[in-house]
């Protein structure tokens, strides 16, 4: 067998542990003896044991009780209950136990063996659906990295290599190449995917905000703070907090996360309980910090500490190999959102596409593409759909009140008029989406 299945014999009798230790010791399985259920059970907190087999009448606590404590602690264990004194309210109360089977002695060797083996499949079975499951969430979470340029190839092995750790990592280069989407690379490649990424947008909150929003504040702690309120720190134990934007955080939120990084504890704002939390911090920024530091505007111990690991994203006008796969992407993409066929990039349009030197990179493209078939006749992408070196809103839209309410308008499209998703990615909450459709009398397209 592929694993060798491990196996603890629990019976009071010597002459049934020493004729089962040697039947399942000559089949090729690792077996183990005890002779009541404390023993067993102490065996258990130091070892593993795939399948236990118990007798149900033992001096003390009986198999039954056993049965009961080891699922309490682990419940996809296989136990086995066995006994000379069988009755139908036994087997029953076993079985809603837990027990993976029922049976009598004196035992049939064959059947007996026949039945381990069929323990040891469902064990097999349990932990290739596991690794098939972390291998699928992988794929989910990274799906949005497009590119086989050589630069977009230097990027992903060094998020392959990077995820492997716990080292901090800086994510680094202009705004619109995907710093967010690598993050979420490191973390579903590493042994924490199974826990939260929690992501904090540094910038776009106060210092106070930031600080409650970090730490999490204790009911009272000021105005308007009416119950207590986890932190984000908090909220990422056994997984990974993304922070972007790092350079815009105060002196103040800098001391303060230094600290968080070195304890890896903190209190709530308004609290005094040192709470700890076991996180990975993934840091993105689009300026220099190390400038910054030189400059006396960021402080060197925390780059240091944040700068174990460096990945820069290179912008889109050093990997234009990649674009036409991007523009397909997005074409697909959002065809399939707005519930259109997929639909063709004249060929001249691409060509321009991949000339132009897009300062917004990734994300003006995938703007660019997205607005195309919005706006477009529906049967393809042509030129004239794409502001290439223009303005990326509606020439004839010249108010800053009527570009809102295109950019709703788009958006609101783009998510099937779905309020709760358009208000997300908006970064609006529902009331104020709400009150923007009122105000500029949006409607749903016939």
């Amino acid at each position: 067998m592929a694993k060798k299945i491990s196996l603890l014999i629990v019976d009071d009798e010597e002459s049934v542990r020493d004729s089962l230790y040697n039947w399942f010791l000559e089949d090729g399985y690792r077996v183990e003896r005890a002779e009541h259920a404390k023993k067993a059970l102490s065996m258990l907190e130091s070892d593993h044991f795939d399948i236990i087999l118990a007798d149900v009448k033992m001096p003390g606590m009986d198999g039954l009780e056993m049965l009961r404590r080891i699922k309490s602690l682990k419940k996809d264990s296989i136990v086995i209950v066995m006994t000379a004194f069988a009755t139908v309210d036994t087997a029953v109360q076993a079985l809603k136990d837990g027990a993976f089977d029922y049976v009598t002695k004196p035992f049939d060797p064959d059947d007996l063996s026949h039945l381990i083996r069929n323990a040891s499949k469902q064990i097999q079975l349990t932990e290739e659906n596991v690794a098939l499951k972390e291998k699928v969430i992988s794929l989910e979470n990274v799906e949005d990295l497009i590119g086989d340029s050589k630069a977009m190839i230097k990027v992903l092995k060094q998020v392959e290599h990077v995820a492997q750790s716990d080292s901090s990592v800086i994510i680094t280069g202009e705004s619109g190449t995907g710093k967010e989407l690598i993050a979420k690379a490191i973390h579903a490649n590493s042994h924490r995917k199974f826990f939260p990424l929690v992501s904090v947008h540094c910038g776009a909150l106060t210092e106070s905000l930031l600080e409650s929003e970090l730490f999490g504040h204790e009911k009272g702690a000021f105005t308007g703070a009416m119950y207590n309120r986890k932190g984000r720190f908090e909220m990422a134990d056994g997984g990974t907090i993304f922070l972007d934007e790092i350079a815009t955080i105060s002196p103040k939120m800098q001391i303060e996360l230094l600290r968080v990084l070195e304890s890896k504890s903190f209190t709530r704002v308004g609290g005094n309980k040192e709470i700890t939390s076991d996180f990975r911090v993934i840091c993105a920024t689009n300026r220099d910090l190390k400038s910054m530091v030189e400059k006396g505007t960021f402080r060197e111990d925390l780059y240091y500490r944040l700068n174990v690991v460096n990945i820069n994203i290179p912008p889109l006008r050093e990997r234009i190999e990649d674009i036409p796969m991007l523009v397909d992407y997005f074409i697909k993409k959002y065809c399939i959102s707005m519930n259109k066929p997929p639909i063709p990039i004249d060929s001249a349009a691409l060509k321009r596409v991949q000339e132009f030197d897009f300062p917004g990179n990734v994300r003006e493209l995938e703007n660019m593409i997205e607005r195309a078939i919005v706006i477009g006749n529906g049967k393809e992408i042509r030129l004239k759909d794409l502001p290439l070196g223009k303005s990326m809103i509606d020439n004839s839209v010249e108010s800053l009140e009527d570009n809102e309410k295109l950019h709703i308008h788009q958006i609101l499209t783009k998510y099937g008029w779905n309020i709760s998703r358009s208000a997300k990615a908006l970064k609006v909450d529902r009331v104020t989406l709400y009150n923007k459709i009122k105000k500029y009398g949006l409607k749903p397209a016939d």
